[in-house]
C-alpha cells in the first residue's frame, strides 16, 4: 500500500495550456440569457410548459456544464498538477458550487417548487461571489473580477425576487388540480426585474469571456480575461 502512495506522489503531468474555462462560461451564459429575458421582459410569459422547458435547460447548460468544468479543474489542480495558476482554485470552487446550485434551480423549476428557499440560498452565494471579486481583483484580473461583481448583483437581486413572493395557503386540492402559483409582491416584482437585468448583462459578459478564452487558446490571440 505504501508503494501506491509513493507512486501517486511522484506521478505528474505537464502543465496544460488548455484550461476548460470556455465551456463553463458558455453554459452559464446560456442559462442567464434564457432566464433573464423572462424575468426582465416577461418573454416568454411564465406557464407550466415554459417552466418545464426552462427547468430542463437550467439543469443541463448552467448546471451540468459548470459542474463538469469545476470537477475538471479540481482534478487537474489536485491530482494531476496539470493546472498551476492559483486563481484557478477559486474558479473551480465557483464553477462546482454554481453548477450544483443550477441543478437545484432547474429541478425546482421543472417540478414546480416553491421559489422562496431560493432567497435563502442566495445569501451564501452572495458571499461566494464577493469572495471571487476579492480573489480576482487581488490577482489583477479585472475581466473575471467584473464577472463576479455581476454574479454578486444577481444573488442580491434573487434574494428579493424569491423570498418575498406570496404563496397562497395550500388547501386540500381537488383531484387533478395544480397547487396555487406564487403571486408577486411589489418587492419581489422589483427584485425579479433587477434579477433579469443582471442576468442579461452578466450573460452577455460571459459570452465575451467565452470568445476570449477560446480565441486566446485556439487562435493565439491575447484578449483580456
Amino acid at each position: 500500500m505504501s508503494h501506491l502512495f509513493v507512486l501517486a506522489s511522484t506521478v505528474s503531468f505537464p502543465e496544460s495550456a488548455f484550461v476548460p474555462l470556455a465551456i463553463g462560461f458558455f453554459g452559464l451564459a446560456t442559462g442567464y440569457l434564457i432566464y433573464g429575458p423572462e424575468e426582465l421582459f416577461k418573454l416568454p410569459t411564465r406557464s407550466r410548459p415554459v417552466d418545464l422547458t426552462t427547468g430542463i435547460w437550467g439543469i443541463w447548460m448552467p448546471g451540468f456544464l459548470q459542474f463538469l468544468t469545476g470537477v475538471f479543474l479540481f482534478v487537474g489542480l489536485t491530482w494531476f498538477d496539470s493546472f498551476r495558476e492559483k486563481t484557478l482554485y477559486m474558479t473551480a470552487l465557483a464553477f462546482t458550487a454554481y453548477g450544483v446550485h443550477w441543478f437545484a434551480i432547474g429541478m425546482a423549476r421543472t417540478f414546480g417548487g416553491d421559489p422562496r428557499p431560493n432567497g435563502l440560498m442566495s445569501v451564501p452565494f452572495i458571499f461566494l461571489s464577493a469572495l471571487g471579486v476579492i480573489v480576482f481583483f487581488n490577482a489583477h484580473d479585472a475581466p473575471v473580477g467584473g464577472l463576479f461583481i455581476g454574479l454578486t448583483c444577481v444573488y442580491v437581486s434573487d434574494f428579493f425576487a424569491s423570498l418575498f413572493v406570496r404563496v397562497p395557503p395550500v388547501a386540500a386540492p381537488a383531484a387533478g388540480s395544480s397547487p396555487p402559483r406564487p403571486q408577486p409582491t411589489a418587492v419581489s416584482e422589483l427584485g425579479e426585474r433587477a434579477l433579469g437585468f443582471f442576468h442579461v448583462g452578466t450573460g452577455l459578459w460571459l459570452i465575451y469571456l467565452t470568445f476570449a478564452a477560446t480565441l486566446n487558446i485556439a487562435s493565439g490571440m491575447d484578449l483580456p480575461i
